[in-house]
């Protein structure tokens, strides 16, 4: 297929809905071949229909980033088949029930600390040697704004970004003067998802814009020559 991004190779994390679906649908439609994760089977299968009655190519690789070593066999499975990786949107994240700090439930809070953060660092420290051999390596984390602005009863998951975004900037500094990895941070903002919905159980989701839009912005962002690390938020009228 042609596009600005034929004959490059995108990983989406959490591409079975939402913000990650959007994103793989765009990048295939932009010429990139999506590699898509995520817990769902028939979601991702889904997704990859999609995918090709567009035109576009995919290949789907369901993985459960809580378990051990599932980053590691994910990664050992694309290297048999590729050599380098130009495009890699860390999206999947876990949204723990909102409380106080002081009535957390640890197991979930420990959960959403490996999906949200460990499994950050281990996406980063398996794919970094397929990053460095493409010629335009990018990579993309979504985070939220409770990452930056701290906000009651959302402790647990503002923590979690606040690691997240960290360890991207982390691996941003320490990788932009001997390689040619660049990354980006970007804050989606009010979007019309499930975890918006389990978050704001009243709210209108006609009220908020679109998984597209955000999916388009991510897209636009890949193609521009951003300087590393890079933040960005995606307002309702972008």
């Amino acid at each position: 297929m042609s596009g600005a991004f034929a004959g490059q190779l995108a990983l989406v994390t959490g591409a079975s809905k939402g913000i990650g679906a959007a994103t793989a649908e765009a990048l295939a439609a932009a010429g990139a071949h999506v590699i898509l994760t995520a817990r769902d089977n028939k979601a991702l299968e889904a997704v990859e229909q999609r995918i090709y009655e567009a035109g576009g190519a995919a290949t789907i690789a369901p993985a459960d980033l809580a378990e051990p070593d599932a980053i590691a066999r994910l990664a050992a499975a694309i290297g048999r088949r590729w050599t380098s990786l130009d495009m890699l949107v860390i999206n999947a994240a876990l949204l723990p029930q909102l409380s106080s700090v002081s009535d957390i439930d640890p197991a979930v809070y420990t959960k959403a600390i490996t999906v949200n953060v460990l499994a950050t660092q281990a996406l980063l420290a398996q794919f970094d040697p397929m990053l460095r051999k493409s010629a335009d390596p990018r990579v993309i984390g979504l985070t939220s704004s409770v990452g930056t602005a701290p906000r009651p009863f959302w402790g647990a998951y503002a923590s979690t970004k606040a690691a997240f975004e960290m360890l991207l900037n982390c691996y941003a500094q320490e990788v932009r003067n001997i390689s040619a990895v660049r990354v980006a941070i970007v804050d989606p903002g009010a979007t019309r998802t499930a975890m918006r919905a389990r978050a704001y159980p009243g709210e209108d989701p006609a009220s908020v814009k679109p998984p597209e839009m955000v999916a388009q912005r991510i897209v636009q962002l890949l193609g521009e020559p951003f300087a590393s690390p890079y933040r960005v938020s995606v307002n309702q009228s972008s």
